[in-house]
């Protein structure tokens, strides 16, 4: 996955923008970034704080860890099967 040229903190300073006043075009002109960039960050990160940001992105990695060791553990399972049909 593509690393964002923002971090979480500086997407919700950004959104806090546009929530306290100025409008959306402006914002996203200032920071430059594409409407649809920024409403993609106001649906995923929309209404937290830094602290539940962070949290989030903790998550999602343990998340992408174990479902790696999941299909890791898939394939190992389905290897043996197919050893110990073929050695009977």
């Amino acid at each position: 996955m593509r690393k964002s040229r923002f971090s979480e903190e500086q997407i919700i300073a950004i959104l806090k923008e546009q929530e306290a006043g100025r409008s959306t075009a402006e914002v996203c002109r200032r920071h430059g970034i594409s409407q649809p960039t920024f409403y993609n960050w106001k649906a995923k990160f929309g209404g937290m704080e830094v602290s539940d940001a962070k949290r989030l992105k903790a998550l999602e990695e343990e998340n992408r860890k174990l479902k790696t060791r999941l299909a890791e553990e898939v394939m190992d399972n389905a290897t043996l099967k197919e050893m110990l049909r073929k050695n009977f």
